[in-house]
């Protein structure tokens, strides 16, 4: 398997494994949404729904492969996806935390890009 395949499968299956498990909510009126477009490389982990009279449209977990990087645009979890990443192979420097503004990327433990 090549670089990309193995970073788009270890998004998938983290995304997966973090919506099968109890990080989400027990609200029937709200649906938790995969999207994996593995064409463009963008993943997501998104809530659908309303809570009462409240719309609930939020993305929890973004990744963006871009360049031969993964890049965690979004994480509203108290999880740690990067970490989890690097315990599935993917290298320390080819993880940018997007979510970052690029001025403290390079006082992470991660990528600079």
């Amino acid at each position: 398997m090549d670089k990309l395949e193995q970073y788009r499968a270890a998004i998938q299956n983290l995304l997966a494994r973090y919506a099968n498990q109890d990080y989400c909510h027990s609200n029937p009126d709200i649906e938790t949404q995969l999207i994996f477009d593995t064409q463009r490389d963008h993943y997501q982990w998104m809530d659908v729904g309303w809570q009462g009279l409240n719309r609930i449209y939020r993305i929890i977990i973004h990744f963006d492969i871009k360049e031969g990087k993964v890049w965690l645009q979004q994480n509203l979890t108290e999880l740690n996806p990067a970490e989890e990443l690097v315990a599935m192979g993917v290298p320390r420097g080819d993880i940018i935390l997007g979510l970052h503004p690029p001025y403290k990327r390079p006082y992470t433990d991660y990528g600079v890009a």
